[in-house]
């Protein structure tokens, strides 16, 4: 699984980051950071992640 996000569409509202937060965290500049190749039992947390960003800017890849 390889995951993109558009961080032009990215508002680092952080949701994806408690949906997923082994992939996705936000700095300490309140920045997203994140992992674009995690492990695909992270796939379910990562495919809500991508639903719940209001922004829609994940991408999931197989």
């Amino acid at each position: 699984m390889h995951v993109t996000v558009d961080l032009a569409k990215c508002q680092d509202h952080g949701q994806c980051a408690i949906a997923a937060p082994a992939v996705f965290t936000l700095n300490d500049d309140g920045k997203l950071e994140y992992d674009g190749n995690p492990d695909d039992s992270e796939r379910a947390y990562v495919e809500d992640a991508a639903d719940v960003c209001p922004a829609q800017a994940i991408v999931i890849e197989d």
